[in-house]
């Protein structure tokens, strides 16, 4: 697992941090659909991912799903960071969107490694970073564009974390993540079919305009 590090995460840390990390950390094998964090969960570690990608998602007080944004290769979630620092549970829930492996860090290093580690502490803020801007542009996406538009971003986005521009998904997943009805997405589809945006097969959607 050293080896993995150093290919994936030699950019961002030193080789004592990365040595401190494999020592520690419990690698983890997620297949696609399952659940890693449930909303309520303490959070007891911190995601490292070393291959796949994993979806964020809120949900309402009716148990309705809204998807947050991705996480890929070499990021964290700051959703998990932050009841970390709070001792507080979890508001998300996180669900692998492929085959993922990942490690994870014991919570009580994440501290000790921010007075211990410039790259750490670095790597920690830089993801803070990354995932409000994610947020902000999930607010965005639903204050600004209209269904269609939200519908097709999401597509792209999932196309990209997936690196297919063939996705196998169901009407009804897609219009769980985007929080809507299954009728409105595959009407929406159609739309987006036509417009030559994308080609709808029996067991999957292909994205064409990337």
């Amino acid at each position: 697992m050293l080896e993995e590090l150093r290919t994936y995460y030699g950019y961002l840390f030193e080789d004592e941090l990365l040595q401190e990390i494999n020592s520690v950390a419990v690698y983890k094998d997620v297949p696609e659909g399952a659940q890693l964090i449930e909303i309520g969960d303490y959070i007891k570690s911190i995601p490292l991912l070393i291959s796949g990608a994993i979806k964020i998602l809120r949900e309402d007080d009716d148990g309705d799903e809204l998807l947050l944004y991705f996480i890929e290769r070499g990021d964290t979630c700051a959703m998990t960071l932050s009841c970390c620092v709070g001792d507080s549970k979890s508001e998300i829930r996180a669900i692998a969107e492929t085959d993922t492996k990942l490690l994870m860090v014991p919570v009580q290093k994440m501290e000790v490694w921010l007075g211990k580690y410039k790259s750490w502490r670095q790597f920690i803020l830089q993801s803070y970073h990354d995932r409000m801007t994610e947020l902000l542009q999930a607010v965005d996406t639903i204050a600004f564009l209209k269904m269609d538009e939200r519908l097709f971003k999401y597509l792209k986005d999932k196309a990209m974390v997936n690196h297919d521009d063939v996705i196998h998904v169901t009407h009804n997943e897609i219009a769980q993540d985007l929080h809507t009805s299954r009728v409105v997405i595959s009407r929406l589809l159609k739309k987006l079919s036509l417009s030559g945006k994308i080609e709808l097969h029996r067991n999957n959607i292909k994205v064409i305009d990337l």
